[in-house]
């Protein structure tokens, strides 16, 4: 998720700005004779100005005639050390500062853990606070805010539980801290448990009142999928401003509900007259027109960024040519990144993936090589981008030899997303032994989505042996999702194993777990309409049915045939035809017909996997009526045109 700024109040003390107390002096100091004292020249003023023009070896010789250093060009030194990236300095200017007597100074102090923190030298920082012995809160701060900036959030809630029993009161900037070291880990569950216990220590002292704390509460919630905490949050909170809005549209758009991260952005136009959204919001809101695949929406957003001038930054570039991409308009996509004056990993990620999405894999491999020859290194997402990208397109060598090259030519180590997209590849192209081979061979944990990657092309291949494999590994992971269960049971249900169907039902059953509904989504004339099943109000859903009814049999004729083994019920066929009939992407497509004009583009989004039958269905509904049908499964872009499908049959 991205990363949201949190602006901080002005009023002294904060962390970065405590009270300036000066240090006490050696004794012998106070006791020069003041004659000598006045004669001696002050370099102080001098060495800070050195600093300010970034002189600053010119300013440590001259440092060195300086009896009496300030604490003002102490800080400024320090401060200089890290906008110059130079440890060495650094080392040496901690050592003059500790040989002075200032290395107990709780703001100095504060400014050296810092100091260190942004040159990526932590042990320094550590040995910094373990080496003061009046640790004020800004010092305890300083070093909750280095680790958890650098990954360590399991440290910072350890050393906040010591904090807390010296009886140290933590302030509005610990919590901000300590919330962000939840989710600066993996995120455990035990993790989210301490969130909620610090969230109640916050609301026992009376902070809710402060936007910043409770903006990272909801981000906090957020990052853990925890939608609906992260909504009582933000909808108690007294006082909101644009990175309140900003992180709780992030939330929806982040944890699959796009449509409410829609409406609090047309709520948040409506009630914030006075604070017009940033960047951040922007980006957000279009992850949620791309979600929903709302090109219509998607194009007055785009207009909105371009008065707001905001289409110089980057991420909302990226944004954009990823949005346009998921709502079906790749040339858009590429217009836009064509035109871009400056481009980063992230922009060359986005195109990479838009590519891909659509099954375009030997253009995405392309566009890979060409961000190679003009000088920008991959990230590991790119390479998550690119396989993806050879997956949908069946290029199995080529996807093997870009793996390879990760560690060998880019060095980067494959992570378990990497495993899984190589299990995807290998697995859609009906080599699963040899999937299997690379998840026994590999050398970190494979974890629930390289098993989920094997579980799911089983399915595609009806693999039953490997498929109870993963399950089983699945089960013990991921032991509340509903979808494994479902997935082994249609592999079941393929291979007519009713007796085991019926077995996986029941765990499902036992274990209270329910499967995701398929959900499928449509934009007409600037509105989202949302499709589960026929039993959902809508005020057209007769005229929705009678017209499948009356397609479905005049498309018997030519040559349709109800792929009726995706039904996982042992029911007579004319039953399980009625079923597949109020699938929620026929629904939609149905709707799609009846409410768009002649020569109109239908662009639907669905939530799950196209079914084998309502795959059958739309292309012969393309034909049929001379339409051009876009759908957008959660694999991949499927382009119905002619009774022909973009994904040549392969998803």
């Amino acid at each position: 998720m991205w990363a949201f700024h949190i602006p901080q109040p002005t009023q002294p003390p904060s962390l970065f700005n405590p009270p300036r107390t000066p240090p006490k002096l050696p004794s012998s100091s106070l006791t020069l004779n003041p004659s000598i004292s006045n004669s001696t020249p002050n370099h102080n003023q001098l060495i800070q100005s050195l600093c300010k023009q970034g002189d600053l070896k010119q300013a440590f010789k001259l440092l060195s005639r300086e009896p009496n250093p300030s604490q003002r060009t102490y800080e400024v030194l320090i401060l200089s050390c890290a906008d110059q990236n130079s440890l060495s300095l650094a080392q040496s200017l901690h050592s003059h500062i500790s040989e002075n007597g200032f290395d107990q100074d709780p703001f100095l102090v504060t400014k050296l853990i810092s100091m260190y923190a942004s040159l990526d030298s932590l042990d320094d920082a550590r040995k910094v606070f373990d080496k003061t012995r009046k640790r004020t809160i800004f010092v305890w701060n300083a070093l909750f805010r280095a680790l958890t900036l650098a990954g360590f959030g399991e440290e910072v809630l350890g050393l906040y539980r010591k904090m807390n029993r010296i009886g140290l009161p933590s302030d509005r900037f610990t919590y901000t801290y300590v919330l962000k070291a939840c989710v600066a880990s993996e995120c455990m569950v035990s993790l989210l448990n301490k969130g909620k216990e610090i969230h109640a220590h916050i609301l026992r002292h009376g902070l809710e009142g402060y936007v910043h704390i409770m903006t990272t509460l909801v981000d906090m919630y957020a990052r853990f999928g925890c939608v609906a905490h992260a909504s009582f949050v933000f909808e108690k909170m007294p006082v909101r401003n644009v990175v309140s809005w900003s992180a709780m549209m992030a939330c929806y758009a982040k944890n699959g509900k796009p449509f409410e991260a829609l409406e609090l952005f047309r709520e948040m136009m409506i009630e914030t007259q006075d604070s017009a959204p940033n960047s951040v919001t922007m980006v957000s809101v279009l992850q949620a027109c791309a979600a929903l695949s709302a090109l219509e929406q998607g194009k007055l957003v785009h207009a909105y960024i371009l008065r707001r001038g905001l289409d110089s930054v980057l991420p909302v570039i990226s944004a954009l040519i990823t949005m346009y991409a998921r709502c079906g308009e790749l040339e858009l996509g590429q217009r836009i990144f064509d035109r871009m004056e400056k481009r980063d990993v992230v922009s060359w990620n986005s195109l990479i993936s838009s590519y891909g999405l659509h099954g375009y894999g030997k253009k995405a491999m392309q566009i890979f090589q060409e961000m190679i020859h003009q000088g920008v290194s991959p990230s590991p997402i790119t390479f998550v981008s690119v396989l993806g990208a050879c997956s949908h397109a069946g290029l199995v060598e080529e996807g093997k030899k870009l793996f390879d090259s990760m560690r060998k030519e880019h060095g980067i180590h494959p992570s378990v997303e990497h495993y899984a997209c190589m299990v995807d590849l290998l697995g859609r192209a009906n080599r699963l032994e040899e999937a299997a081979k690379i998840i026994d061979e590999m050398r970190i944990e494979p974890g629930a989505k390289v098993w989920g990657s094997l579980l799911g092309s089983c399915r595609i291949h009806c693999n039953v042996e490997l498929a109870e494999r993963a399950s089983h590994r699945l089960f013990q992971l991921e032991p509340h999702s509903a979808g494994n269960y479902v997935l082994l049971a249609d592999i079941y249900a393929e291979a007519e194993m009713w007796d085991d169907v019926k077995r996986v039902r029941k765990l499902l059953e036992t274990r209270s777990l329910q499967k995701v509904a398929g959900r499928s989504w449509i934009e007409v004339r600037r509105k989202i309409y949302s499709f589960v099943s026929v039993d959902e109000p809508n005020p057209q859903i007769e005229l929705i049915q009678s017209l499948l009814i009356k397609l479905a049999a005049e498309m018997k004729e030519k040559g349709y045939s109800p792929q009726t083994k995706v039904v996982l019920y042992d029911l007579d066929e004319s039953e399980k035809e009625r079923i597949l009939l109020g699938h929620s992407e026929k629904l939609a497509v149905a709707f799609g017909l009846i409410n768009t004009k002649k020569g109109e583009t239908i662009r639907i989004t669905k939530n799950l996997r196209l079914c084998e039958d309502c795959h059958s269905f739309t292309k012969f509904i393309s034909k049929f009526t001379n339409k051009e049908i876009l759908v957008r499964d959660v694999n991949r872009f499927h382009h119905f045109q002619n009774g022909v499908c973009s994904c040549g049959d392969y998803w």
